[in-house]
């Protein structure tokens, strides 16, 4: 588990309530993916099970901190969806929270960690929040969350909400020029497609996935030049269609920046030919009705399991492609 630069301040903020008695008995962090929120709590957790504590450092001695490396903690519970199962179900909190009522296996904090908290389902969900109502005595519990509105709001009320923003893109561009020496275009390119997290955007700069991203963004170039927007299907119909849609999405969003006067805006400041063409093909009602149509793709293939994702991709590229015909009539669902 990688440790980022970034999240020092975090920590050390975080530490300091636990410190002086003042923290939440439940933490929910909210952070984009490759922000390193699961590498900040589990410092965390590491500080509240050492038994020597130096200020804001484990001692990395004692028989807590040992267990911990080892990923054996009696009192250290991690909650994730059971084999098989994409959602966490209500017989893992129940498990758990039968241990918290139980005598502590070392004397000392309990803690409860769930990466995703957004996979609780409705009855697990409200079994935690029986819990969190009324907590055993040093316990504590941390929720990992990409989109907290996707939680019960009586969960999201019972925790501390901490946002774990990115950080300035100056210092996220210099840490990235450190790890990967590549030149500044695609580095701003790569965090700006990971919304500033410098560890997502490091993530896809690796040479597998900034291939898969330019091979998008060359078969859209073809498809527009062929007026044949499904030779992007060969692209798209795969087990990464939602980051492709995504980066196609950003293409479009540049092309209406492009439209508006915000060109020095654009996320992929390394494809402004294409964003160009995009521009100049079509209009700023056509850009918006297809950049409706395709998130509301993505979404459904992100979270309906079982669809036909060739059949969705090809309504979605045949609609595009009728969208851009002159005179065509556009839907008012977007608006």
């Amino acid at each position: 588990m990688r440790w980022y630069p970034w999240l020092r301040p975090a920590f050390e903020q975080l530490i300091s309530q636990y410190q002086s008695g003042r923290a939440h008995h439940a933490l929910l962090v909210h952070a984009l993916p490759g922000m390193g929120d699961d590498a900040l709590i589990y410092a965390i957790c590491r500080w509240l099970m050492c038994e020597h504590p130096d200020g804001h450092k484990s001692c990395g001695h004692c028989r807590g901190c040992q267990l911990m490396q080892a990923g054996t903690h009696p009192d250290y519970h991690l909650v994730v969806p059971e084999k098989g199962k994409s959602a966490i179900g209500i017989d893992p909190v129940r498990q758990v929270t039968e241990k918290l009522y139980s005598r502590s296996g070392r004397g000392g904090a309990r803690i409860v960690w769930i990466p995703d908290a957004e996979k609780l389902t409705e009855p697990a969900a409200n079994a935690l929040l029986k819990t969190l109502e009324e907590p055993p005595e040093n316990c504590w519990f941390f929720l990992g969350c990409r989109e907290p509105a996707r939680l019960l709001i009586t969960l999201r009320s019972r925790c501390l909400s901490w946002h774990l923003a990115p950080p300035d893109e100056p210092y996220a561009l210099a840490w990235l020029g450190r790890e990967t020496h590549l030149e500044p275009w695609p580095l701003q390119t790569a965090l700006r497609l990971s919304m500033g997290a410098p560890g997502a955007a490091l993530a896809l700069l690796q040479p597998e996935n900034w291939k898969r991203r330019s091979a998008v963004c060359a078969r859209l170039e073809e498809a527009l030049q062929h007026r044949d927007l499904l030779l992007l299907t060969s692209v798209l119909n795969d087990e990464h269609v939602v980051e492709s849609l995504h980066w196609i999405s950003t293409l479009l969003l540049d092309a209406l920046k492009v439209q508006r006067g915000a060109a020095s805006w654009l996320a992929n400041a390394d494809a402004r030919g294409l964003v160009e063409q995009l521009c100049s093909m079509m209009s700023a009602a056509v850009l918006q009705a297809v950049l409706h149509h395709l998130f509301q793709c993505r979404e459904q293939l992100r979270d309906v399991p079982g669809l036909n994702r060739e059949l969705m991709l090809t309504e979605l590229l045949l609609r595009w492609e009728q969208w851009m015909r002159p005179g065509a009539m556009l839907p008012a669902d977007y608006l």
